[in-house]
């Protein structure tokens, strides 16, 4: 018989590099979902959880489970409490459609959880580009962009090519046939032609944030 795999939470994540250690909860049982949150809780520490599926929080014991802030869009939870993001917005999220919300709501929910608001900029996809234009001054104020598309994610490019701050672009697997699951919005995003366009993992609002949070201090030295 097996032993089980211990689990060791990397308490000193933010110490080292920024960003705290998220909890990845899919695949991960119930139990040992539990087990980590009493380890966090026994430690006096928050995490944040991605992933996580309302029927895994539900399964959780009830004392964990009400400590839980959670959002079903994102599938996010926050455990423990969390400072409210402090100071105005440095990163805008810009979304093509609202079929990308739930990619964006796990970005703009982990810059939460590590103390940066963020501006929420949606259904600005460029199958309508009068609706980007309308809005691009707004963008270009914006330090870090944060680009969600899917379908042929041409939205980053044109983003890419239209404001001075670092762009990151997230692909989605939104769209029907050939965008096979979000893998031709990555290999449009990976091809483009707008130079210094950061591209992360399929449907990675996490990966996103967390490459603005290792921006942001590097912008803060510059102001």
């Amino acid at each position: 018989m097996s032993t089980p795999t211990a689990i060791t939470l990397d308490l000193e994540r933010r110490a080292r590099i920024g960003i705290e250690e998220a909890v990845l909860c899919a695949g991960k049982t119930p139990a040992q979902l539990a087990d980590i949150l009493a380890r966090a809780e026994e430690a006096e520490r928050s995490l944040l959880l991605t992933r996580l599926d309302a029927a895994q929080r539900d399964a959780l014991p009830a004392a964990l489970a009400e400590r839980i802030d959670y959002e079903a869009l994102s599938r996010t939870g926050i455990f423990g409490t969390v400072a409210a993001p402090a100071g105005e917005a440095r990163v805008a999220i810009v979304s093509a459609g609202t079929s990308d919300q739930p990619v964006c709501r796990e970005a703009a929910r982990t810059l939460a959880y590590h103390g940066h608001a963020s501006a929420e900029i949606g259904d600005v996809g460029v199958a309508g580009l009068w609706r980007l234009m309308n809005r691009i001054d707004e963008i270009r104020a914006y330090p870090v962009v944060i680009v969600v598309a899917g379908m042929d994610a041409a939205l980053p490019s044109v983003v890419g090519g239209l404001v001075p701050g670092m762009v990151i672009a997230v692909p989605t697997s939104t769209g029907y046939g050939v965008a096979s699951g979000g893998s031709a919005a990555m290999m449009a995003m990976l091809a483009s032609c707008a130079p210094g366009v950061a591209v992360v993992n399929i449907d990675n609002g996490y990966g996103a944030a967390c490459a603005a949070l290792r921006a942001l201090p590097l912008l803060a030295r510059e102001d």
